[in-house]
């Protein structure tokens, strides 16, 4: 009868659950899937990390080429954040040009990266300069998600970030008589990530009941999605909220908190990730 009145009633279904404090996964309300990350998996991008929300699977794959700095920007080099969500990853998503939902988390992402409110980068742009002003590295990231359910920003900046933290550029010298640039592939240097912020995605139930990293089920019931960024000084970077219903000072003060301690949590991951790669190699 459970599976009927899920198939049938999906709402009463999770309200029963919501009512007991917990959720049909086992969860409680504020508690995250198991998360778990590789990195360096893509030989072929300059850096890659792949990143598990639950059942949710994103990979991330950077690649680095040289380019001519943006007119606006001169000795800067800049990140070209990309997400997509193949047919592949879920029965929602159709072939053809990027839907809504994958536009809408490529342009988080570039936020994030590119106008945090605390004016601190996730890394130095000026840094990506390798002649100034007419020529800089841009590095392509693109986010694909393997396997759909529910939290994609989550999983996306986690991907993003221990891709940076990983990703290593070739040496550029500039040959003084040809003026060309030349690249030593052997000779390879890292990022300097100057501050990690990390998303934590919340749904509202009813108006009222609050969960953490929902699921694609969670997701469509709900009437209202949040995303909260904060980084490792408990900085507030931004706050995501495509529509729904409302949300008062306390719900949200509830989910800066909550917010805070997930960053933690995955800067920790990531650091311990990238120590146990790099003692191996």
């Amino acid at each position: 009868s459970f599976l009927y009145t899920r198939t049938a009633e999906p709402l009463e279904y999770h309200r029963s659950f919501l009512k007991e404090n917990c959720r049909p996964d086992g969860r409680e309300l504020s508690e995250f899937r198991t998360t778990t990350l590789n990195i360096g998996s893509i030989s072929t991008a300059d850096g890659s990390a792949l990143v598990k929300v639950g059942n949710t699977t994103v990979v991330c794959g950077i690649k680095a080429e040289l380019a001519n700095p943006a007119v606006e920007t001169p000795g800067k080099g800049y990140i070209v954040p990309n997400v997509d969500l193949p047919p592949l990853c879920s029965s929602r998503f159709r072939p053809g040009p990027p839907g809504e939902q994958a536009q809408a988390a490529s342009q988080f992402i570039a936020d994030v990266i590119g106008r945090c409110s605390t004016g601190i980068h996730i890394l130095s742009f000026h840094e990506l300069c390798v002649s100034s002003p007419n020529l800089c590295w841009v590095l392509y990231c693109d986010m694909i998600c393997l396997d759909y359910d529910g939290n994609i920003l989550d999983a996306c900046i986690i991907a993003l970030l221990a891709a940076l933290k990983y990703t290593q550029l070739p040496e550029v010298t500039i040959n003084t008589e040809t003026g060309t640039p030349e690249v030593n592939l052997e000779k390879r240097h890292g990022l300097h990530i100057r501050k990690h912020p990390i998303s934590a995605s919340f749904c509202v139930f009813d108006d009222s009941i609050l969960i953490v990293d929902p699921t694609a089920e969670e997701e469509s019931l709900s009437t209202a999605q949040l995303t909260v960024v904060t980084d490792e000084e408990d900085r507030l970077c931004s706050v995501h909220k495509p529509g729904g219903t409302s949300l008062s000072g306390d719900k949200l003060q509830e989910c800066i908190s909550r917010a805070a301690v997930r960053q933690r949590e995955i800067q920790k991951l990531i650091n311990k990730v990238i120590h146990s790669v790099k003692t191996a190699q």
